[in-house]
């Protein structure tokens, strides 16, 4: 057999390197193509952060998991710089990310709904898609016994309690104890004053472990910082304190995503709009109770509503 001449080695490596450019473009554009979905660290992030992804990828969109990326802030400045396309937040965040804590809208599910909607898309261009019915608000879970030998029902009766010398240790999260808008807006509502000594601040802003953390007395704690649809309190024997001066913002879950995106997949909205209206406040306290109390993984609880409610198929063999 003949060997090729220079001209056609030469031709031969061009061919090659152009092909080997073509493909490496092809599959970076393939990825880049993808929707990076994010989510928090706790609980109810990991559940629906895989609500989304299994959502997307059965209607034929292609995902990235990035999942259980961090805190509010990490995942904050993820979705402005890009590295993700879409996650779960919550309205009341708005307030936070806007510094607007004092504005009323925030605690009127509509009003703070539609106030975080235009100002995230007119500064970010980040859209806020529609939002779940449930208020996952900051709240004050305390264990049982000690609600009620001290007649706790409000955090009124807990400032109270507290002012009066009475034993108390919460376990919550670095983000929950330094927000302005989480425990410090309820010791400003309600008078009283935590010193270290009465904290234990606990790494990432998973309530399953501040919870547990008060359920088992770690290092005397018990108190947790709670959110509003979490499961385990009431099954870990604690009781969230009533907020009568309605301190905290209206937190609805809600789906972001980066408008540049959304224009590339403008099904998305259509998708996800009937899946979080039936996620209310009851729905994801007992789906989020699967998971921090029963130890069910959260990708399989969230395949098993998604199928229940006909969202999604089943795609198991019989």
């Amino acid at each position: 057999m003949a060997r090729p001449t220079g001209n056609a080695r030469l031709r031969s490596i061009a061919a090659a390197t152009a092909l080997a450019v073509v493909t490496t473009f092809s599959l970076s554009a393939h990825a880049a193509d993808s929707v990076k979905v994010g989510s928090k660290i706790d609980t109810e992030g990991s559940l629906l952060g895989n609500i989304i992804v299994q959502v997307l990828e059965a209607n034929g969109i292609e995902t990235t998991n990035k999942l259980q990326l961090g805190n509010t802030k990490v995942l904050r400045g993820a979705i402005t710089a890009g590295e993700i396309d879409i996650y779960p937040e919550y309205t009341g965040n708005g307030a936070f990310f806007f510094s607007d804590e004092k504005d009323p809208a925030w605690k009127n599910a509509r009003q703070g709904y539609e106030k975080v909607k235009k100002l995230d898309y007119d500064q970010n261009k980040i859209v806020w898609l529609d939002p779940s019915p449930a208020n996952n608000t900051w709240t004050i879970a305390v264990r049982q016994d000690v609600a009620k030998a001290n007649h706790l029902q409000t955090l009124a009766d807990l400032g109270k309690w507290i002012n009066g010398g009475g034993d108390f240790k919460l376990a919550a999260s670095a983000e929950f104890i330094e927000r302005p808008d989480a425990l410090p807006a309820f010791e400003n509502a309600y008078g009283f004053k935590l010193n270290q000594n009465q904290l234990l601040s606990l790494a990432g802003g998973d309530t399953a472990v501040t919870i547990k953390a008060a359920a088992e007395k770690t290092s005397g704690v018990n108190a947790a910082m709670a959110y509003g649809t979490d499961g385990p309190v009431a099954a870990l024997g604690l009781q969230t304190l009533q907020d009568p001066q309605g301190v905290q913002p209206i937190y609805a879950p809600t789906p972001i995503i980066r408008e540049a995106v959304l224009k590339e997949y403008p099904q998305i909205p259509a998708l996800l709009k009937p899946v979080f209206a039936s996620l209310d406040g009851p729905t994801l306290q007992k789906l989020n109770a699967q998971i921090a109390v029963g130890g069910a993984d959260a990708k399989k609880v969230a395949a098993k509503y998604l199928q229940s409610k006909n969202f999604i198929k089943n795609t198991r063999r019989p």
